[in-house]
């Protein structure tokens, strides 16, 4: 079967896992948002997205790395790091925007209004997404990770991010858009978004693969959330 680690050792890399997501977080909530893009693609035609739709799903990939590692615990303690380092770059950011320029400044006011100037609700739901989001993620392969005793990593891969990924997209769009635009609409939008995050995700499974091994030899770990408080306000690894 499989053993149940009881003590927490410190380990070589888990701090730098910790830093490359949030430093990908803040990135893809801060400067992803502020393009609109739109590509063609064979069958579908041109599929517009935000940029950020590129680089935030990075940090589902670092959540199931870090939950499929050192186990839920630890992925907490950074999904609330992350969270942290969102509220201070969105205060941040608003106390920048709204700052009156100098005389010589104002020409590049508006630059700085469009790319940093979102709205409450816009930051309101990035922020709501994310944490509940991601808490899904890491629930859903934790769990599947006991129910298969650590076999066929590709399904906890592929299920916790389809699960993680419905609940951010329907929460983000929801929250920053309902009533902005059409029921219609929004759905089209929330669903694309979600395909590609999800898609991304998928595709990347390979890399997320040879993390995970180097990491699991490189740590001495393989984590098994067995009697696990999965309540997602704590920061107890």
């Amino acid at each position: 079967m499989f053993a149940i680690a009881q003590t927490r050792r410190q380990y070589r890399y888990y701090d730098f896992v910790m830093a490359a997501y949030v430093c990908v977080l803040l990135c893809s909530n801060l400067i992803g948002p502020a393009k609109e893009t739109s590509i063609p693609l064979p069958l579908i035609g041109n599929v517009t997205f935000l940029a950020g739709v590129l680089f935030f799903p990075i940090s589902y990939i670092f959540g199931d790395i870090l939950t499929e590692v050192y186990g839920y615990g630890a992925d907490r303690r950074v999904v609330w790091a992350g969270f942290a380092a969102l509220i201070f770059a969105s205060i941040m950011a608003a106390v920048v925007v709204h700052l009156p320029p100098s005389t010589a400044g104002r020409a590049n006011q508006p630059a700085l209004e469009a790319i940093f100037g979102n709205t409450p609700r816009i930051v309101a739901a990035s922020i709501v997404a994310f944490l509940c989001g991601t808490f899904v993620n890491s629930f859903v392969l934790a769990k599947m990770k006991i129910w298969t005793g650590g076999r066929w990593l590709w399904s906890r891969i592929v299920g916790s991010t389809l699960c993680g990924e419905l609940v951010d997209s329907m929460l983000f769009y929801t929250i920053a858009f309902y009533g902005r635009m059409g029921w219609h609409h929004l759905q089209d939008l929330m669903f694309t978004q979600y395909l590609l995050k999800s898609g991304w995700e998928i595709l990347a499974a390979p890399l997320t693969y040879r993390v995970v091994a180097f990491l699991k030899r490189a740590e001495n770990e393989d984590y098994y959330d067995v009697g696990t408080n999965f309540t997602p306000f704590s920061l107890q690894v």
